[in-house]
């Protein structure tokens, strides 16, 4: 018969042995997803942006490191993943997501959104200040790169004019009007007052449309053809009306409709 004492030593070592099997399987489990850190030093997201530069970098690596780190099961990129497809992989689709769109994501929380978000308004800031460089209108394109830069990505109607002197230099350009997804109120009085307190030469119209389709609405004949009258007797031209879709646009005046 064994002592009281025997059989704690046989507990101790069965429980023992039994934490070191256990250890082992975790670290098992463990190796079979490796993490980032495991990976070759060229090809972790921050390492390979040393060694190989940002052009090297893929979309999803390069928002792997903004997110900073994975989760138990998926590493950072696998993450970044998951947010382009849910993006259906096009940045510009990205930059139209909301916060409460992204933490739909497993293991995307409100700071991480906020860090994707905020990167991506820098972004389209940038766009805007490197298109302000160009200080004279040339075509109707120069005009869709100042618009798009401002309101290509809006999932609503905004209106806005750029402001221009007598040798189409850009003075500065101004937002007239947000609305919903199908439209917004434009009013011609507000329109002039900015222009003639600018001294303006020249104006031209832009606005976007949501939906990605360029074509005119009659709405937006009528409120062009409205505004060409009033800039006419006021001396200031209308030269053009450009509507911003997905990366692409319509110029009144290229279509002979000014």
């Amino acid at each position: 018969m064994q002592s009281a004492k025997w059989k704690s030593f046989n507990t101790c070592i069965t429980f023992y042995l039994r934490t070191r099997l256990s250890r082992k399987r975790i670290m098992e489990t463990y190796s079979n997803h490796p993490t980032i850190r495991n990976w070759a030093e060229d090809d972790r997201p921050r390492e390979k942006f040393m060694l190989k530069g940002r052009h090297s970098m893929s979309d999803a690596e390069l928002l792997a490191i903004l997110i900073g780190s994975g989760t138990k099961s998926e590493s950072a990129v696998d993450l970044a993943k998951n947010i382009l497809r849910l993006a259906s992989d096009n940045l510009a689709e990205l930059s139209k997501l909301s916060i409460t769109d992204l933490v739909r994501v497993n293991g995307i929380g409100q700071a991480r959104a906020i860090t994707i978000l905020a990167a991506m308004e820098l972004g389209r800031r940038r766009n805007e200040s490197e298109v302000l460089v160009r200080d004279k209108i040339k075509s109707s394109h120069d005009a869709y790169e100042i618009f798009r830069s401002t309101i290509g990505d809006r999932p609503y109607e905004e209106f806005w004019i750029i402001l221009l002197n007598r040798a189409n230099k850009v003075i500065k350009k101004c937002n007239i009007s947000e609305g919903g997804i199908s439209g917004t109120v434009v009013d011609p009085k507000k329109i002039f007052k900015i222009s003639l307190d600018h001294h303006a030469s020249s104006i031209i119209l832009g606005h976007n449309h949501p939906s990605g389709v360029v074509t005119p609405s009659e709405a937006d004949c009528k409120i062009t053809k409205k505004l060409h009258d009033a800039g006419a007797m006021l001396e200031v031209t209308v030269l053009d009306h450009i509507i911003i879709g997905d990366d692409t646009y319509y110029s009144f005046a290229d279509d002979g409709a000014l």
